[in-house]
């Protein structure tokens, strides 16, 4: 089984524990004054497992499911043996990467909750723009596809636009930060291996260009 549907089923199993009972659901949700009074560093990991309702799951594990395979067997295609573990480490890394922005900003906010998967659902995109950045992004039933390397710059302009405005309970820091932690992973990995990523990159949008 991919490490992608291991995630998935985890995700799934814990939400729906979680959604059921309110304790749990108080128990595993970023909470920043937890985190800052009482040390519970765990609500980084544990948020990235339970969302709000059926809709936020739901919409979470498809992104998850048609991103995370591709970008799964790339690893495992670049990297050799170590594939499937440095995906699982960025994953697992990019839940409190994506976090700690909101966390700086909220340390005493009592006010403040946050929950869901999607800064390291942002971080598997992110890594699969940048191995492919020719392949078409679209949007669910909108059958418009846009190329990867223009569809991430938007997605971090809109997201940037609506983390400034605020008014809505999305953290769309978290998206950014997990998005940009993706790419930076990846280029890390890519060069600690001896991996082009940059140079695959640039191959990739001139073959866009040239089709």
């Amino acid at each position: 089984m991919s490490i992608t549907l291991i995630i998935i089923i985890i995700n799934v199993l814990v939400s729906l524990a979680a959604m059921n009972k309110e304790r749990l659901m108080d128990q595993l949700i970023f909470y920043p004054p937890a985190v800052t009074h009482d040390n519970q560093y765990y609500r980084f990991f544990t948020s990235g497992f339970i969302h709000a309702d059926f809709g936020h799951l739901i919409f979470n594990m498809i992104s998850l499911y048609a991103f995370g395979q591709m970008v799964e067997n790339g690893f495992n295609q670049i990297f050799g043996e170590s594939g499937r573990l440095l995906y699982l480490l960025m994953y697992l890394l990019a839940l409190p990467a994506s976090l700690l922005p909101t966390f700086a900003k909220n340390k005493h906010n009592s006010y403040y909750r946050s929950l869901g998967a999607s800064g390291a659902v942002s971080a598997v995109i992110f890594a699969g723009l940048l191995m492919t950045p020719q392949a078409g992004v679209g949007m669910y039933f909108i059958p418009v596809y846009i190329p990867g390397f223009v569809f991430g710059p938007l997605y971090l302009i809109i997201s940037a636009y609506l983390d400034r405005k605020g008014g809505s309970n999305i953290n769309h820091s978290a998206h950014i930060w997990g998005a940009l932690f993706g790419v930076a992973f990846l280029l890390v990995a890519g060069q600690l291996s001896g991996f082009p990523v940059m140079s695959n990159f640039i191959a990739g949008v001139q073959d866009y260009f040239n089709r």
